[in-house]
């Protein structure tokens, strides 16, 4: 805090998310006060705390002695009455509103005027909570994530009615605490959880239309995109029992907005007791926590193949020369052969459409994802007629280097480019509301989510105008507003500017 004099911290609620906020305060120099409604519970955290920093120390992350003082500056309090001195008062109790809102309203009554009052709620209002108040100008979101040791990122939330120097005071007691700060308005989901929304949506809505099996899906966005985790190993990981209500929950939230809207698949798994590892079956089965994949089926031998690029396709080039290093023949003709297959790269539409556009045999068409699935994963998509013979001859083909292949039924965006292009319009949306600044939603979500990029660098480098043209195929395919274009997205796209561009 730029050698600022360091507020006392108070704690309120010592569960895991309390002790590790108390845990990041005492290592960073700040007096932390804990306490519990439950007798003991403080006393048993510092304890907790305390084993944990000598952990620390043990191997090598902190001297014994930076151990031994963080460890000194924690010390439980026997009742609310203890925080009257402090300068912040954190909670981190039960996700239950009246909970809270009875909470804040004890803790008016015990700290000083200048006391800041912050909640780590993960899925309630801020502001409904700072409502209870006398003082709601006071009071202010303070979100961290578990671990929050090494989760290095806490969102500030602004509520309606806080003083824009609540935000200022928390930025900095964040940055002191050695985490990471984002700020963003009051909103569902704040901006992480907001950000992340359409990840897992879309891709169950690719898994209810039958276009691919949720383990296929995984692993293109895993292996393909490059995501750090498929979004149905993400969700037996958080477990069905803690995503599935989030989901309805951010849904209502935002009143029934369609981008947001959920999958009865997940309900059913639900009320089937399906909820992830911590049940050892979810989507995928566990033994011994380990997920069980079903071993795929190898691929068609590779045979002699014929193969003509559409020339309406962007990189022809590129997959001519693929075709004749896997082994195949490259038809160069300005029509196809008969016997050739017809070899489309659609970006914006689907392989019934390309084929159709490019007046060739639906029956002879694949469609190769050129986008996310020419070095680690392919994705080979075909139309409803596509001659059984002609897709095994070109996954053959496709697999003859040992890339693994997806072959996947027909959907406009395939999978990579039609999740990435949802997730990238939900942050454009975030920034259009003026919820967050686009170098905080990058931000947040890569430090929050793991994406090896934010949303609008994903954006970026894809090409605005192209995800622009995915999203409009998809809204005219499909005529569901969910994929209906935000308007930061559709205005730099038009101006050529990068998605990062805030408003002058």
């Amino acid at each position: 805090m730029d050698g600022a004099p360091r507020p006392l911290v108070g704690i309120a609620g010592t569960g895991l998310m309390g002790r590790g906020i108390a845990q990041v305060a005492a290592q960073a120099g700040f007096e932390t006060l804990l306490y519990d409604t439950r007798a003991g519970t403080a006393a048993a955290a510092r304890e907790a705390i305390v084993a944990q920093l000598q952990r620390l120390a043990e191997k090598g992350k902190v001297t014994a002695a930076a151990a031994l003082e963080a460890g000194a500056r924690l010390k439980p309090v026997a009742s609310l009455a203890g925080f009257a001195g402090c300068g912040v008062v954190i909670e981190a109790i039960v996700e239950d509103l009246e909970a809270k809102c009875e909470l804040f309203r004890a803790l008016e009554r015990v700290v000083g005027p200048d006391c800041l009052l912050a909640t780590n709620t993960s899925s309630l209002s801020v502001t409904a909570i700072a409502a209870a108040c006398a003082r709601p100008e006071r009071v202010g979101g303070f979100h961290f994530f578990s671990p929050v040791p090494l989760m290095k990122i806490v969102e500030v939330i602004e509520g309606v009615r806080s003083d824009p120097s609540v935000a200022e005071r928390l930025t900095a007691i964040a940055r002191a605490f050695g985490h990471v700060p984002v700020r963003a308005k009051d909103t569902p989901g704040f901006l992480v959880n907001h950000a992340g929304r359409a990840y897992g949506t879309e891709a169950l809505r690719i898994l209810s239309e039958g276009i691919a099996d949720f383990p296929a899906i995984d692993d293109v966005l895993r292996e393909a995109a490059g995501f750090r985790m498929g979004p149905f190993e993400l969700l037996d990981l958080t477990g069905l029992d803690v995503s599935q209500p989030v989901m309805e929950s951010i849904y209502h939230q935002f009143h029934e907005e369609p981008r947001f809207r959920p999958s009865p698949l997940l309900l059913q798994r639900k009320l089937g007791g399906l909820l992830g590892r911590k049940s050892g079956r979810g989507f995928y089965a566990y033994e011994d926590g380990v997920k069980q994949v079903p071993p795929a089926p190898p691929p068609p031998a590779p045979r002699a193949a014929k193969v003509w690029v559409a020339a309406k396709t962007a990189p022809r080039a590129a997959l001519e020369a693929l075709v004749a290093r896997l082994g195949g023949q490259v038809d160069a003709a300005e029509r196809p052969a008969a016997d050739s297959i017809c070899l489309l790269a659609p970006w914006d539409s689907d392989a019934t459409a390309a084929a159709l556009a490019e007046g060739v045999d639906p029956r002879r068409s694949v469609a190769i994802d050129a986008q996310f699935g020419l070095a680690s994963r392919r994705t080979l998509m075909t139309t409803p007629i596509t001659d059984p013979a002609v897709r095994d001859a070109a996954h053959g083909l496709f697999a003859a280097d040992g890339i693994p292949v997806c072959v996947i039924h027909d959907s406009p965006g395939f999978i990579a480019p039609r999740v990435v292009a949802q997730v990238v319009n939900v942050a454009c949306d975030i920034a259009q509301q003026r919820i967050a600044t686009p170098e905080d939603i990058d931000r947040a979500v890569t430090l929050g989510l793991g994406y090896r990029q934010g949303p609008l660098a994903m954006g970026d480098a894809l090409g605005p105008a192209r995800v622009l043209s995915l999203l409009e195929g998809l809204l005219a395919f499909y005529g569901d507003p969910r994929y209906r274009p935000s308007p930061w997205l559709t205005r730099r796209a038009r101006l050529g500017v990068p998605l990062s561009t805030p408003e002058g």
